[in-house]
């Protein structure tokens, strides 16, 4: 049966959900990644994606122009819901199908789902949420992405405030100090997720 021995990896932006993820997958869990899956799909429908916003959201080679898009669906909310009325069938099919063959191992593995609790699209209870404080975010969206702090705050509304998530995660993976204490933390999540299917 999908999704049974799956936990969800989850967080808010730029709260260390990939460095996460990766440092899980090195500590030996299986990981499906949405955000991977939403890019080819992205791809997929580049030609719909233009009809729907324009051809100014496609590159010169007739890709998505993530981070275009990603300005105008973060600013109009409208837009957002048209995008993801297009993206999240497809993507919530990819992902069932992955997780129907993680399955086959009878072990828990990972779906890093950015936007877990905003879809609600996911029945699966065991949640581990990549905290880092709202300032710390802030701060490392403005490094990290270059943004302004209007076009940053509009990102981190878009998304259920990361003590929200926090409140509701089966395991929380602080991030909010170096990266030792995010490898520590997730060598203790590991112990905790194994011993919860054992």
């Amino acid at each position: 049966m999908a999704l049974e021995h799956a936990v969800v990896l989850t967080g808010g932006i730029a709260s260390g959900k990939s460095t996460a993820g990766a440092l899980l997958s090195m500590l030996g869990f299986r990981i499906i990644d949405a955000d991977a899956i939403a890019h080819r799909v992205l791809d997929e429908q580049a030609p719909r994606i233009a009809e729907l916003f324009g051809a100014e959201y496609l590159d010169a080679e007739g890709k998505v122009d993530r981070k275009a898009l990603g300005s105008l669906v973060f600013a109009d909310a409208s837009a957002r819901r048209e995008l993801e009325a297009l993206v999240h069938p497809p993507i919530r099919e990819e992902i069932r199908h992955q997780s129907e063959a993680q399955e086959r191992f009878a072990k828990p593995y990972l779906i890093d789902i950015p936007l877990f609790y905003e879809t609600g699209d996911y029945p699966v209870e065991k949640v581990a949420v990549v905290y880092a404080p709202r300032g710390i975010q802030r701060e490392r969206l403005l490094q990290r992405e270059g943004l302004s702090e209007a076009e940053a705050e509009v990102r981190l509304e878009a998304q259920l405030d990361i003590e929200e998530k926090r409140k509701r995660a089966t395991w929380v993976i602080d991030n909010s100090g170096d990266l030792k204490q995010l490898q520590r933390e997730c060598e203790r999540v590991r112990e905790e997720i194994l011993k919860a299917f054992s």
